[in-house]
């Protein structure tokens, strides 16, 4: 769940992203293209997503007023909008729905005996692709990014919200580069169960951040 805090502190706001995009999320992910894409490229991947997504967090969260004030939005809009988003990715993972059609034709690919979800022919490029949406721009972290900072009452704040999130995106990539020689060893029925798995958990959390965006427009009431 998004946490927002009148005082913001570098350790609690850590705490918090960790919990919602740390590598627990994301390394089923990188399970999924590391079964094609060799350890090397496996690792470019991981950094070079980290830091894009780094980057993301760091422009968001210090323009996050500006941002909301031009689209209209607020928290609790945030808070709906990522939990539908979440919710369908989330479904998709367990029905094995494949919303992207170049993801849908990899796995047409694969079914055939060919490429898996990254080729690797173009390791970096098709392996940072299919990672846009679960890690780079990941609804959730986005969503968790900007209503964080928004509750910022000054630029100090709003920065310890950009480094947390950094700092998180480095224990992802971290986490990815000392794993993969493992992540390649995952045997496809292990990567399908897990992949159902998460999707129901990821489906609660989307679930609980709408019901966040209710209780915050006074639809529900939040629970004592």
């Amino acid at each position: 769940m998004i946490v927002t805090m009148e005082s913001l502190n570098l350790a609690d706001v850590f705490i918090t992203f960790l919990a919602l995009f740390g590598p627990q999320k994301v390394l089923l992910s990188f399970a999924r293209i590391a079964r094609t894409l060799d350890v090397r490229s496996l690792r470019l991947v991981a950094i070079a997503t980290a830091a894009v997504s780094a980057i993301i967090g760091l422009v968001l969260a210090l323009t996050a007023p500006w941002i909301a004030t031009f689209f209209h939005i607020g928290p609790a809009e945030l808070a709906l909008s990522a939990g539908i988003v979440f919710f369908i990715y989330a479904v998709g993972l367990v029905l094995g729905i494949h919303f992207d059609p170049a993801e849908a034709a990899a796995v047409h690919r694969q079914s055939a005996g060919e490429d898996d979800e990254a080729d690797p022919r173009h390791p970096f490029q098709s392996g940072f692709r299919a990672l846009l949406l679960p890690f780079v721009v990941s609804p959730l972290a986005v969503a968790a990014d900007l209503e964080e900072s928004l509750s910022a009452s000054h630029w100090s704040a709003r920065w310890t919200v950009a480094g947390a999130f950094a700092l998180v995106a480095l224990v992802d990539a971290a986490f990815t580069v000392a794993f993969a020689p493992a992540l390649r060893h995952l045997p496809e029925s292990a990567l399908e169960v897990l992949s159902r798995l998460l999707g129901i958990l990821l489906a609660a959390v989307g679930v609980g951040l709408f019901l966040d965006g209710l209780t915050i427009l006074g639809v529900l009431h939040a629970p004592h």
